[in-house]
């Protein structure tokens, strides 16, 4: 089953992240608490939303995903921010499952996009993607600005 995620879920898909970031080599990076991530899913400004899977009544997998706009398309777009499936529980389609039920959710809410980004060295996932019709976009690098970096910038 995919359902949407309840504020209930916050501890569970804390522990779906940590293990993504375990994946990704980046378990340091998360610093991010239970009560931050209800707030930012389910708090009076939600930024995100996120689909639970759920597979013999236990959480099989994540989405968590916000819209983003196209202004080429002048339209907005879905962007997944995260997708993980714990690996006890991969290659029973639960990946494939969350990628179709976020394409209906974009196609429903009008968006002209679905987009995510994925590390160069996954390349499982970056197969697995390509199977579905995705085109990783290789001439497009993400630039970021974090903590002091960002703050000292905006204090100008």
């Amino acid at each position: 089953m995919i359902r949407p995620a309840r504020p209930g879920d916050s501890a569970a898909l804390l522990s779906l992240i940590r293990q993504l970031a375990r994946y990704e080599k980046l378990e340091h990076e998360v610093v991010g608490t239970e009560e931050q991530l209800r707030a930012l899913l389910f708090g009076p400004r939600p930024y995100a939303e996120a689909l639970l899977a759920e597979d013999e009544g236990e959480v099989a997998g994540f989405a968590l995903f916000f819209h983003n706009v196209s202004t080429f398309l002048c339209k907005p777009g879905l962007y997944l921010e995260d997708l993980f499936v714990v690996p006890e529980r991969r290659r029973r389609g639960w990946g494939k499952k969350l990628l179709r039920e976020l394409a209906r959710i974009a196609v429903a809410r009008g968006c002209g996009r679905f987009e995510w980004a994925v590390l160069d060295w996954n390349e499982p996932a970056i197969a697995f993607y390509r199977s579905l019709g995705a085109v990783k976009m290789d001439d497009w690098r993400i630039c970021r600005m974090t903590g002091d970096t960002l703050a000292a910038f905006a204090r100008g």
